[in-house]
Order: structure tokens, then sequence, then C-alpha cells
């Protein structure tokens, strides 16, 4: 009598892809989530790095509740637009980081902090489930006859 168990070898990469997905997911959302908080906060540190980019200080309060509405869209249940959104907010969020500190001269590890996050939040867009989480699932074209 042969039984079926759950770590078959064909269950293996579906589980895997899952662990990886959370683990991207979770790497992600606590980037945004303590980012946001500490734009929110508008510490000194944080006023005067922004002011060394050029930007206004109040750009601190969008920034940190868009960063926190981000981490917080990429865990919920469903809601696949919103995640859809979310990540292009972290893809432009991140890409205008590295370009902000390329643009005044900052250290290499400046530009290069925020691209090792965007592909991180990359992972966890194409590892996520596709029951749940794609607004436009992706799906072989036909041939039409």
């Amino acid at each position: 009598m042969s039984t079926l168990s759950i770590d078959t070898p064909t269950a293996r990469p579906e589980k895997l892809k899952t662990i990886a997905y959370w683990g991207a997911t979770a790497l992600t959302a606590l980037a945004f989530l303590t980012g946001g908080l500490a734009d929110l906060a508008r510490g000194p540190a944080m006023v005067s790095a922004l002011g060394q980019l050029g930007y206004p200080s109040y750009f601190l309060l969008i920034l940190g509740a868009w960063k926190v509405l981000g981490a917080l869209a990429i865990v919920a249940p469903r809601l696949p637009r919103l995640k859809e959104w979310a990540y292009a907010g972290m893809a432009f969020d991140l890409t205008g980081a590295a370009l902000s500190h390329a643009a005044v001269g900052d250290p290499v590890a400046k530009i290069v902090v925020p691209l090792v996050i965007l592909g991180v939040a990359a992972a966890s867009w194409a590892l996520r489930p596709a029951q749940s989480g794609r607004a436009f699932p992706a799906e072989p074209l036909a041939a039409h006859g």
C-alpha cells in the first residue's frame, strides 16, 4: 500500500517557494515598516539626511505614510491590485533613493543598499502566490485558429 506524503519530491519546490516568498515578504515589509515609522517620527537625523538630498522635511510624512501602508498591503490577505500598486511604489521609492544618493555624490553603500532592498522586494513580488497576489494573472497565449 502506498501513501502520498505531503513532502513528496514534487511538493518540495512549492514548499521552498512558499518559504522564500514569506522570507522575502517579511524582510521587505520590515524594511518599509521600520523605515516608514522612522520617517513619520521626523527625527533630526532623518530631517538632516533628507535635507542633504535636497528634499523638504515634509516629504518624510508623505514617504513615511506610503511606506507603512505599502508594508501593510504586501502582507494583507488577498487585495491583489493593491499589492501590485504597493510593489510598484516600493520600486519607485527605492530607485528614487538610489538615484538621489548618486546625484549628490554619496558613498556607494548609500546607493547600493536601496537596490539590495529592491532585489528582495522584487523576489517577494515574483514569488507571490498566484491565487492571492496577482491582479493580472499570467496566462499563456493561446493560438487562435
